[in-house]
């Protein structure tokens, strides 16, 4: 008896990120320097900003790591320290400026946290399929509160978010999707907590506004097969060209000025 045919090939799955897609988004040929060239075309220098960043997250992650008893302030300083990213910053004294801002943050952001209280996970990855992404990411910190999770993720630019922010972030949302499906629990609240002002942003989403950015998650990953189908990745050139990474390589980013990698940490900009 013939069996070829019988079963249909297996869909290829398109393996992502929130970041990978938002990348698309923002600027097509960006997504195929970053992910697509092989080699990939060398960066501009370092950002201050994502320096900045990264320190104040994994020094978080190490508070959370210590024994509840010792989750205090006065852990603060001796885990910035360790975790400290020195690079693109203008000279040591801005460095030391801005080493300074970030510990009062963490400071002011820790002293409003109970150190007894256990998250659920703390840069924790989450993953999850649909019939056409194979999707995981990141989640800064995942809380149980009563029987739901919520998915809290630290911002530390100047830009204060609102709830607009947190509604439309798509990351937030496929976190909650991946992690309500991980942990079999219910997940719709996200948040956004901005270090240097203390304020968060939520937003409660509904089932509906989920399947929403799934949709349109779903619909920018089939967007991405085309055009490396293709092999066209067009430019969106604007103002985002000034901070971009390949600038240097890409004729229409060089239109735009360039910033200087400090910029973005500077107290008097």
């Amino acid at each position: 008896m013939e069996q070829l045919g019988l079963f249909a090939t297996p869909r290829r799955l398109f393996t992502c990120t929130p970041s990978k897609l938002g990348s698309y988004e923002d600027c097509p040929r960006r997504y195929r320097f970053t992910y697509v060239d092989r080699p990939a075309p060398p960066k501009g220098p370092p950002w201050a900003h994502n320096s900045l960043g990264a320190s104040v997250h994994t020094a978080l992650k190490n508070w959370y790591a210590l024994e509840p008893e010792r989750r205090t302030t006065a852990a603060l300083p001796k885990l910035l320290k360790a975790t400290w990213v020195r690079e693109g910053y203008r000279d040591e004294e801005q460095e030391r400026e801005v080493y300074r801002r970030a510990l009062a943050w963490l400071e002011s952001y820790v002293d409003g946290l109970d150190p007894h209280e256990e998250p659920l996970g703390v840069e924790r990855t989450v993953a999850t399929r649909t019939e056409t992404l194979a999707l995981s990411g990141r989640v800064d910190r995942i809380d149980q509160r009563g029987d739901e999770l919520v998915i809290v993720d630290y911002k530390t630019g100047r830009w204060r978010p609102s709830e607009d922010d947190a509604r439309g972030s798509r990351a937030l949302a496929l976190y909650a999707i991946a992690a309500a499906r991980q942990f079999r629990k219910a997940c719709r609240r996200v948040e956004l907590h901005h270090l240097p002002t203390g304020s968060v942003a939520a937003f409660e989403h509904t089932d509906e506004s989920l399947a929403r950015h799934l949709r349109r998650a779903e619909e920018t990953a089939a967007d991405i097969v085309a055009a490396e189908e293709s092999t066209e990745f067009p430019t969106a050139a604007g103002a985002q060209c000034s901070w971009c990474d390949y600038r240097g390589v890409c004729p229409a980013g060089k239109e735009f000025s360039a910033r200087a990698p400090w910029e973005a940490v500077s107290s008097s900009g």
